[in-house]
């Protein structure tokens, strides 16, 4: 018998691995709604270790978060609660209620008190700020989730870019359109100072709450120092 050639074994294990391999759907799967997805978790059959969220109706894996990632979160949730005006409160990671989609934000700001959802979820109309932190998620956050918030009017939106240093906001959503999007897109690069409110939204919050600054302050902690992101300790700064 022939000896098989380099060529014909390296075909010979694709074929067997993509054999092995799940078989990935080619015709449409079943969308689920948002209240079978809340009675899914209810009946435990999603739990708080299921690394998914519900998106556009489609179940859909969470990126796992990396250190900075991890640290923007917690840095830009400490300085948001110092702007936040009263009425209003900031969540971290938890899910608000869209008509199709139900997101876990890393960071809102959320009209009302955190009593006021104790048996509901927040909806666009009571949500002033969405901020996504990006890394490995940035495409996913740049479109689908854009997207999906301009759907659904969220009123502002940033993507703190951490690969790029920046910070994208993205401001007056078209709403329900043929392809929603939303009007204003402006970046902030370290050193520049973000409105936590567009002008639109001031009379909601009866104040212009003030700025955080982009910048690269340098790192006060031991670990600080070895993030390659700019958001490292102290890099969020109210404005004066």
């Amino acid at each position: 018998m022939p000896t098989a050639t380099p060529r014909t074994r390296a075909k010979l294990r694709r074929a067997a691995a993509t054999a092995l391999a799940p078989e990935i759907p080619t015709e449409p799967i079943w969308r689920i709604t948002v209240d079978q997805y809340d009675e899914m978790i209810r009946a435990g059959i999603l739990t708080a270790d299921d690394p998914v969220e519900l998106l556009e109706g489609w179940l859909v894996q969470k990126m796992p978060k990396n250190d900075p990632h991890i640290l923007a979160g917690k840095l830009l949730r400490h300085e948001l609660e110092l702007l936040t005006p009263a009425g209003w409160h900031v969540t971290t990671q938890d899910p608000i209620r869209l008509s199709d989609s139900q997101p876990g934000p890393d960071v809102s700001i959320v009209r009302g008190s955190p009593r006021d959802f104790g048996t509901s979820k927040p909806t666009p109309e009571f949500i002033g700020l969405v901020v996504e932190v990006s890394d490995s998620s940035l495409e996913k956050d740049r479109v689908r989730k854009k997207t999906m918030y301009a759907r659904e009017r969220i009123e502002l939106y940033w993507v703190v870019n951490l690969s790029e240093r920046m910070i994208e906001v993205f401001s007056e959503p078209t709403g329900a359109t043929k392809r929603p999007d939303f009007r204003q897109h402006q970046t902030f690069s370290e050193k520049q100072r973000v409105p936590v409110v567009s002008q639109r939204q001031e009379s909601r919050f009866n104040s212009s709450c003030g700025c955080v600054a982009v910048t690269d302050c340098g790192a006060r902690g031991s670990r600080a120092s070895d993030f390659k992101s700019v958001f490292n300790e102290s890099c969020f700064q109210p404005c004066t």
